[in-house]
């Protein structure tokens, strides 16, 4: 008796009767069970639970598993007629699955909605914020034609930060873009890095060169640093999250997306900087040219490297308080940039901390800023 001829348990248990002669009445009365309910197993309007496949397999010396796998797969054949197809729960499972919705609800990113489990509005709203014709289209969707050109592979969630700060960055009115004017603010923020009060004036002369400078707090999974994208020709645009509140990330960050945008690096793929640190900020061969012409500027800009290689020199492996202070004075520029230069050479980055001071709360006032209680006035 092979039980892959019957389709389901009941005909297995009709055979089974017939094979011995047997009525339903006769099995009722075996089972000490209603006779309208063995009729019912029979004919599958009951179906045929653990405890029955056991009392069965007794009954007619049928291994139990093979009652339950045909419930089983009658119960899904079944399912699979009466179930509607809905090609969009896969979608929806990306979807809420993929992007930080919760956190997006929460920074006010997706307007009129409140709760998650509003579905539609959910669906609605990132139609709107991601500037697409359906949800379909949505970039981390498997079959999305439209995808973000970039050098490296990036997450959902740092692909929604970038959108906001493309989205508050569409929104902002700056000088007209000139590289000669880029040139020489590059001169300008090097007499800005004495003291962290002087970076609140970062935001204006990035905006005269016409730079769009945005600071989103990063999404909580998206450890992303910054961005260097164009809207156009002549639109650069440079977004940073501010992940590390100290001065000399700040400026290494700055001045990174900076070289990005005088060698316009940005302009056929975005330049997406995350954990831009250790190994990511230096010039291995691991790294992509762009990346490492970045990092270059970025590390001469903040600490001439001829200055810090004759410090460290000199000095190690001992760097007392006094030499970190002349030298800064030396080099006109904050204690802060050596200390974060010797954190890493030296890999003590436990070392030297009282210098890094924080900057976010200095050039948060005069930035377009969204995070930490903000939320930027755009996509409304």
């Amino acid at each position: 008796m092979e039980s892959t001829n019957y389709k389901t348990p009941g005909q297995l248990i009709k055979f089974l009767l017939d094979e011995r002669g047997w009525t339903q009445k006769l099995l009722a009365i075996i089972l000490n069970a209603d006779v309208t309910a063995v009729n019912h197993i029979i004919s599958d309007k009951r179906p045929v639970n653990a405890e029955m496949a056991i009392i069965l397999s007794e009954v007619f010396n049928v291994p139990a598993v093979t009652f339950l796998t045909l419930q089983k797969e009658y119960d899904l054949a079944k399912a699979m007629i009466t179930a509607r197809p809905d090609p969009a729960r896969a979608t929806r499972a990306y979807l809420l699955g993929d992007l930080p919705v919760t956190e997006m609800i929460k920074r006010r990113w997706l307007i009129d909605v409140d709760d998650i489990r509003d579905v539609p509005k959910v669906e609605v709203a990132l139609i709107k914020f991601f500037n697409v014709n359906s949800i379909d289209e949505i970039e981390i969707l498997p079959h999305a034609a439209k995808k973000t050109n970039t050098f490296t592979p990036i997450t959902a969630s740092q692909l929604a930060w970038i959108y906001r700060v493309k989205q508050i960055a569409g929104e902002m009115v700056v000088h007209r873009y000139s590289p000669s004017a880029v040139k020489n603010a590059v001169s300008l923020l090097k007499n800005l890095l004495t003291a962290p009060e002087e970076t609140r004036k970062v935001p204006r002369i990035l905006s005269e060169c016409g730079i769009r400078y945005v600071i989103v707090e990063s999404l909580s999974s998206a450890k992303i640093d910054g961005v260097c994208f164009w809207l156009d020709d002549f639109s650069p645009v440079i977004g940073m999250s501010l992940r590390y509140d100290r001065i000399d990330n700040f400026w290494f960050v700055l001045r990174h997306e900076l070289e990005h945008v005088i060698k316009r690096h940005g302009g056929n793929a975005m330049m997406v900087d995350v954990e831009l640190e250790g190994e990511k900020a230096g010039t291995g061969e691991s790294l992509s040219s762009e990346e490492r012409i970045a990092n270059e500027a970025a590390v001469e800009f903040c600490v001439p490297q001829k200055k810090i290689d004759s410090f460290i020199a000199r000095k190690s492996p001992f760097f007392y308080e006094q030499d970190i202070l002349g030298m800064a004075r030396t080099l006109q520029i904050h204690p802060g940039l050596i200390a974060g230069q010797l954190q890493y050479r030296t890999g003590k980055y436990d070392r030297f901390r009282q210098h890094l001071v924080n900057i976010r709360s200095i050039i948060a006032p005069n930035a377009f800023v969204d995070g930490w209680g903000n939320i930027a006035p755009v996509g409304s």
